[in-house]
């Protein structure tokens, strides 16, 4: 791929993130779950929009899942059922899920069923 190519890729999830960003917003009684995708790691965060926290925060590198073992969907799943065990010990039963411009698509989909596991109401 050229570097035009992936420049567009990149301004064309901007865009896609602006448009979901307009609607989603998290409050304290709902906070907004927002996951984020690299090509390796998955990290997700539970953030207090009203006063700009993050309440809860997990990602593959989490010391709790360093161990790095299994395919990228399922260690998506565990970042989903982390991330809803620490908004627990924090006191959130329920999230806006902010998929941050990505499909709601393979390891995106993983995290948001991790989490309703995990027992997080979306």
């Amino acid at each position: 791929m050229s570097d035009s190519t992936i420049q567009e890729k990149r301004n064309l999830r901007q865009r896609r993130k602006r448009r979901i960003r307009i609607k989603v917003f998290g409050e304290t009684e709902r906070p907004r779950l927002s996951v984020y995708r690299s090509l390796n790691h998955i990290y997700a965060q539970v953030i207090d929009d009203s006063t700009g926290k993050t309440i809860a925060a997990a990602s593959t590198l989490s010391p709790e899942l360093k161990d790095g073992k299994g395919k990228k969907k399922d260690r998506a799943k565990d970042v989903g059922k982390l991330v809803a065990q620490k908004c627990k010990t924090a006191n959130v039963g329920a999230v806006v899920f902010d998929r941050n411009g990505f499909n709601y698509h393979g390891r995106i989909a993983a995290v948001a069923d991790g989490a309703r596991e995990g027992g997080l109401k979306f």
